[in-house]
């Protein structure tokens, strides 16, 4: 993403990192926070993708989309959280220039890996809703690992090509000790609009459309169970299975959404309001943290989740046939 509306000085001051404002206690206690949040981040994700790849149960068109979005999260969690962290601790950038230019592409990239495949699982969510029996015919795993493999090289291709075409214009760094990405005020429009506002457009309509449909649904299936009330046990158990899977997925993008928008208000107000270049490294660690949260959603609301980890942990994934394992 891009930051802008930050006021800077042609010329940059002698500059030399600040001094340490904190105690060495809490200095340390800082770091094994940073360590902590890390650790989650990567070994949550990394538990998601493992339980994906490994039982067959798991190998659904939807779980290629979590899959997409927990392996997005892992690779925030390795290559991106542990810098925004130190840099947040240092309160500067203590980071060569050059990583600074790779640093920013790649959370730029996996952020917007990250909005996209949480709105193309809505948009699954919705045919499977809207038209189950093509769905069931039309979607395959296969077919979804394709649509994946085709949304991580389109944004590859975007970010790449907006960089090259800004790159009289792109600024990675201005003054030692910083690290942000200046875009033309155009380019950070079409910008703002292609990783905000569209996916977030289509997320809300889709999921306004997606409680109007399942509202339908339960009508139907209470007024079903009231005509046959022999069969009421069978399909209350499935209804209730499928309102909190659909509960899950919701609380997973309500919470990626809180996360998401401060950065893109900050993003939209730069131009306009003078704003403090510590306030905003701050709203990118929320950013982040998101990648840290999302398994945490998954062990409360996933059953599946919670065994899988448990035979991952107990080392059962090793066994023969282990990839048969009933978890659902």
């Amino acid at each position: 993403m891009n930051i802008t509306g930050f006021n800077q000085t042609d010329g940059c001051l002698p500059y030399a990192c600040p001094e340490r404002s904190v105690s060495t206690a809490v200095y340390v206690l800082l770091y094994i926070c940073a360590a902590a949040v890390v650790l989650l981040t990567v070994f949550g994700n990394l538990l998601i993708i493992i339980s994906v790849c490994h039982f067959k149960q798991l190998h659904t068109p939807t779980n290629m989309l979590i899959l997409s979005l927990a392996v997005s999260d892992f690779l925030v969690g390795a290559f991106v959280t542990p810098i925004v962290l130190i840099w947040t601790i240092e309160s500067c950038w203590i980071f060569k220039r050059v990583y600074c230019m790779f640093f920013l592409s790649g959370a730029y990239f996996l952020t917007s890996m990250s909005i996209y495949s949480i709105a193309l699982i809505a948009a699954d969510r919705y045919f499977a809703l809207s038209n189950p029996f093509f769905y069931t015919e039309a979607v395959s795993v296969n077919t979804m690992c394709v649509v994946v493999l085709c949304e991580w090289l389109i944004l590859l291709s975007y970010i790449l090509a907006l960089l090259y075409l800004n790159f009289p214009y792109v600024n990675f760094i201005k003054c030692p000790g910083d690290c942000f990405l200046l875009l033309d005020e155009i380019w950070s429009l079409v910008d703002l609009v292609v990783t905000f506002v569209f996916p977030f457009t289509v997320i809300i309509v889709l999921y306004v459309l997606i409680f109007i449909i399942a509202k339908k649904h339960a009508t139907a299936i209470r007024e079903l169970n009231a005509q046959t009330r022999t069969q009421t046990s069978g399909n209350t158990s499935e209804s209730v299975s499928e309102r909190k899977a659909a509960r899950a997925v919701s609380i997973l993008i309500f919470v990626f959404m809180a996360c998401l928008f401060p950065y893109f208000m900050y993003t939209l107000l730069g131009s306009v309001v003078k704003m403090e270049f510590e306030s905003f490294r701050n709203v990118l660690i929320l950013l982040y943290l998101n990648s840290a949260i999302n398994p945490i959603i998954y062990a409360l609301f996933y059953p599946w989740f919670r065994k899988c980890v448990k035979l991952i942990l107990t080392f059962q994934i090793f066994k023969t046939d282990s990839a048969l394992i009933n978890i659902l």
